[in-house]
């Protein structure tokens, strides 16, 4: 056929004359294709955070607009959307056009906990239905003893729980948080039994840990570093693989002989599942090079964060892996749903 279209006969121009409509129609596309890449974004982008106004997640990415929003040359509307542990923010991401204008910051709770725990209150699937885009920042936790407790290392704790199994009281910010989590992979790495108290969030569980009414408690790192720093509370060991900045003094949990221990919160950016991958790139690149940028970095720190710019496939791996992780600890200390 190619040699016939390209001879100068009347059967070889009847037929370019037919095939005219095709050609164009494939020619439009190819030029169609990379225009729309080329001028994404041509209006706002809206951001839908799991959290109320205020909290971590929802001060990251207020300290990420500007630097976004002149990256991208595009205003950020950023829209609060909590409740049912992050479901509902999640999800109306996950039904939005794929398109790259509506966009969520979501937590590891949504992404690779509460399939575990409450599967029936969910309308999607992490893995399939959303297409990460980076991850943002990383929050780790610290194990702490109370003044009153005669707890003043790891090695006592672990001592004391193997003397008398399931009697030493670990309070935590609530059922199925990344503190209870904690706190339960502490259990299973370590070979004890521990009595896992839940709280209604981190406040009331550092007010009693404070006060000797529990001997030891999971805290977030900005709830209880000045408390630390003070010599109110004693700090035994951080949870992520290695010492942080914020409590550089503070030797870590695997450091301390609990092997492959590692547990952070966390939050990074989705968008919905059928996103291009040109939009995706676009937006990776905007929001890597905002974590990178110290008036960011040095606001997002001071939360007791660390900024973690990550590409889409690095965080998409990260995801499944931390997914794998949590159902096995879940399934092992036999947590249920509220």
């Amino acid at each position: 056929m190619l040699r016939l279209l390209m001879q100068d006969g009347p059967r070889a121009r009847a037929l370019r004359w037919n095939l005219l409509p095709l050609i164009s129609v494939l020619a439009l596309l190819i030029v169609a294709l990379p225009a729309s890449a080329q001028s994404y974004p041509d209006r706002p982008i809206k951001i839908i955070v799991t959290f109320p106004p205020g909290g971590s997640a929802d001060i990251v990415i207020r300290a990420l607009q500007p630097a976004i929003a002149a990256e991208l040359g595009q205003t950020l509307v950023i829209e609060n959307r909590a409740g049912a542990g992050g479901n509902i923010g999640i999800g109306a991401v996950v039904q939005s056009p794929p398109d790259g204008y509506t966009l969520g910051v979501a937590a590891a709770g949504v992404l690779t906990v509460n399939p575990h725990l409450n599967p029936s209150a969910m309308n999607f699937d992490p893995l399939k239905d959303l297409a990460p885009v980076t991850l943002l920042a990383q929050i780790p936790f610290v194990l702490v003893s109370s003044p009153q407790a005669t707890l003043p290392s790891l090695k006592d704790v672990i001592a004391a729980a193997k003397a008398k199994p399931g009697t030493l009281s670990v309070g935590h910010g609530g059922n199925g948080t990344a503190m209870h989590l904690t706190a339960a992979l502490l259990e299973q790495k370590a070979g004890i039994d521990l009595q896992l108290v839940s709280y209604r969030g981190t406040a009331p569980a550092t007010t009693d840990v404070l006060a000797g009414h529990v001997p030891l408690a999971v805290l977030d790192i900005p709830a209880s570093r000045q408390l630390i720093l003070d010599g109110k509370l004693t700090a035994l060991g951080v949870s992520a693989a290695k010492r942080v900045g914020f409590l550089p003094d503070v030797p870590s949990l695997a450091e301390l002989g609990v092997t492959d221990f590692e547990s952070v919160g966390w939050f990074g950016l989705v968008a919905p599942a059928a996103t291009p991958p040109e939009i995706v790139a676009r937006l990776n690149a905007a929001f890597v090079k905002a974590l990178r940028d110290p008036s960011a970095v040095e606001k997002i720190r001071t939360l007791g964060a660390e900024p973690s710019p990550t590409s889409s496939a690095d965080f998409a791996a990260f995801i499944r892996s931390e997914n794998s992780k949590w159902a096995a600890v879940i399934a092992a200390a036999g947590i249920k749903g509220d």
